[in-house]
């Protein structure tokens, strides 16, 4: 059975069936406690204090007024801070040292971490720390970004930094249609609703960490190698996280916690602030990208180059890899990517939602949409033009791609068909209208995990994994796939996650999370069932298996493996104000199995509405005279709020991944992608405007409709 519009198959089990999340009742009550707010006996609260200068040494910390001041219990500094390690791989590469906390007295950007001040109690310890007085030794800094300077240089990071084949300029030379254009994207900062927050405390020689994180694997096996510790002498819970989207790993406020609990031997815990969060949680770098396109008669690409320059501390590598989005989505004779990184005063850059993809996306959709405009050719007439064989770089063939039924799905439900494709000729009042289209892609990928499934005495079963729920559903997602593995319902399963004594398990991003772990749990839950098929009953303590999928893994080396999506924004431009208001937005994404309909249209929309933010109102701006941030709060940092975001739709295709148990790919980050570059295409269409530079602000509008 199959549904009339998308083609869907039915779900025959729990998987595929729209379920409320089972932690919402604790959730909506309160019931649920977050990292900030779980009781400990005896607890104090450290305080971190940042640096005012912005490159330079730190000559003195005087601790004597403060450590007097009441309820102050200590003050740590690089003068008598605990050593950490970090020379050392983690789970992801080698750590941020802005993690390893007061280690020297080197300051490499605003907002470095010099003190933490611990007290009794939250209030005591923030006075205490904004009376800390530092001397600092300050030196000239530089945070001047841009696409030409001498010193860019490209890095490996999880993908080759340059991919290149073909002569480039000779079939620039021979192409009938070329666009040569300039991109750039602003500093952006994930922003989400729950600060991070740490508890830290020994245990009987055991260090215990109660955090918000997107991994507890990934957090206990930096802090075990920074200090120096087996794994087994770590414990990280994480049960609530209010959101992530790729800052919440290792951090400051873990590793001072930690440091602090060591010297006071009693809990403490460290909150930061939202101000704090802007220079010491990381953010999506600032881009300058570069797309060349050479077409034929016929709009066939012959040359594609896609550059992409981020910028970098002076203390970690971290690369932005926008170029990379280039290397899936289509091919040419010649095709050439670059991702390159400049090192700067500034904190480091780090993972944010679709990282690499959702600025290369906004690059390289509107430079086709450009393309397309010159060559006379409907935007999605010229990507499926396009569409390649196999990978464009890797050559490899793909587990499935799906685009074009999300293109043709989209534009039926749209309305494509009836846009008049002239700019600037539909209008409402004041108001000029637009409507723009975008492809979307992003990697399915999943990292080795292990799980627990017990079944109970009572005929019920227990599944321990330590997966990280951001707000995707997880638990849910996670009851859905073990109650078909065991064959049982839902009402018999319970999940238990955010543990690291539960095994090592994925981190929850790169949209692998729930592929990861559904892995996992697949594999125990059919161990079980063998096991129960044998009869000899179930014992008191029950019966219970681990699963590890680190070689189970190993195939799906073989292929291409992404979800893909088509994006469609309509717009409307106040000629007179330059506001900008997106009216409507519609997603159909191929995005594997979807496994709980409706967290996943869920995090579709999120990344939508995030697409929406991302093109009109985010940017994080520094003074070039302090290196410092104007206005680092939500006040000064613009996102999109209920009034910015209108009706917004998202479906899917049938597109299961044929090498997956359960047939999921990911789809926590392909909602953001492409959605900036549709709402962009849409402001052209709109006004006749290209804008290359986001946001796409209204005095941007304005400025460039005087330039007409």
């Amino acid at each position: 059975m199959t549904t009339a519009t998308t083609g869907r198959t039915a779900p025959a089990g729990a998987v595929g069936t729209a379920r409320t999340r089972v932690e919402g009742r604790a959730k909506v009550t309160g019931a649920a406690r977050y990292a900030g707010e779980i009781p400990f006996a005896d607890l104090a609260h450290g305080w971190l204090v940042l640096s005012t200068i912005t490159r330079g040494r730190v000559r003195a910390v005087e601790t004597e007024a403060v450590l007097a001041m009441p309820g102050v219990l200590a003050v740590l500094h690089h003068g008598n801070a605990p050593r950490v390690e970090t020379d050392y791989v983690g789970m992801l590469g080698a750590p941020d040292p802005t993690a390893a906390v007061f280690q020297h007295d080197r300051v490499p950007h605003a907002g470095w971490p010099v003190a933490l001040v611990v007290a009794e109690t939250p209030e005591q310890a923030r006075e205490a720390a904004e009376s800390l007085v530092v001397r600092y030794e300050e030196e000239p800094h530089d945070i001047a970004l841009s696409a030409d300077r001498p010193d860019a240089y490209p890095v490996d990071g999880h993908m080759p930094a340059v991919t290149e084949k073909g002569d480039l300029e000779a079939e620039l030379d021979a192409a009938a249609h070329v666009v040569d254009v300039e991109y750039s994207t602003p500093e952006e900062h994930h922003s989400m609703m729950e600060p991070h927050a740490a508890t830290a405390h020994w245990d009987g020689g055991r260090l215990e960490v109660v955090d918000s994180n997107q991994g507890t694997t990934w957090v206990q096996n930096e802090l075990a190698q920074m200090f120096s510790l087996d794994m087994s002498a770590v414990r990280v819970r994480s049960e609530h996280i209010g959101g992530g989207f790729g800052s919440k790993g290792l951090r400051v406020h873990q590793v001072s916690a930690a440091m602090a609990a060591t010297a006071l031997q009693r809990p403490v815990r460290v909150v930061l602030t939202r101000r704090q969060m802007f220079s010491l949680t990381g953010y999506r770098s600032p881009t300058r990208q570069r797309v060349r396109l050479g077409a034929d008669a016929d709009g066939r690409l012959r040359a594609l180059e896609h550059r992409s320059v981020n910028q970098t501390s002076t203390v970690y590598e971290f690369v932005e890899p926008s170029a990379g989005v280039a290397r899936v989505m289509y091919d040419a004779a010649a095709h050439r990517t670059v991702n390159q990184v400049i090192r700067l005063d500034v904190p480091s850059p780090t993972w944010m939602r679709a990282p690499g993809e959702a600025p290369g996306s906004f690059a390289l959709e509107a430079a086709l949409d450009e393309l397309a405009e010159r060559c006379g050719l409907d935007p999605i007439e010229l990507r499926l033009r396009n569409e390649p064989e196999t990978g464009p770089v890797s050559g490899l063939p793909f587990s499935s791609r799906n685009l074009a039924a999300c293109f043709r799905e989209g534009a039926r439900r749209f309305g494509w068909a009836d846009r008049d494709p002239r700019p600037g000729v539909r209008r409402e009042g004041r108001w000029l209208l637009g409507t723009g289209t975008a492809a979307a892609s992003f990697g399915a990928g999943a990292l080795p995990s292990t799980a627990l499934v017990t079944a109970e005495p009572d005929g019920t079963f227990t599944v321990r994994i330590a997966a990280a729920d951001v707000g995707t559903g997880a638990r849910t997602a996670l009851t859905l796939v073990a109650a078909d593995a065991l064959e049982t319902t839902t009402d018999r399963v319970r999940v238990h996650i955010g543990d690291s004594d539960f095994g090592p398990a994925g981190v929850a991003g790169g949209s692998m999370g729930t592929r990861s772990w559904a892995w996992a749990v697949n594999a125990a839950a059919a161990e079980l069932r063998e096991r129960l098929a044998l009869g000899t009953g179930i014992p008191p303590e029950g019966i219970t298996v681990r699963s590890d999928t680190t070689e189970a893994l190993q195939s799906l080396a073989q292929k291409e493996r992404h979800s893909f999506g088509a994006q469609f924004a309509e717009v409307a431009v106040d000629t007179g104000t330059g506001e900008i208001r997106v009216r409507r937005m519609l997603g159909i994404f191929a995005a594997g199995r979807i496994v709980n309909p409706l967290t996943a249209r869920n995090q579709l929309l999120g990344g939508m509405a995030w697409g929406i933010s991302m093109a009109l109102h985010e940017e994080a701006v520094r003074d070039p005279s302090t290196g410092a941030h104007y206005a680092p709060d939500l006040a000064g940092y613009h996102v999109a709020t209920h009034a910015d975001v209108p009706r917004l739709e998202a479906d899917w295709v049938d597109d299961p991944d044929p090498d997956d148990p359960v047939g999921i790919k990911g789809i926590g980050e392909i909602g953001v992608v492409g959605a900036a570059a549709a709402i962009a295409n849409a402001v052209w269409h709109a006004t006749g405007v290209r804008h290359r530079r986001l946001p796409i602000r209204p005095d941007r509008v304005l400025e460039a409709g005087r330039d007409v």
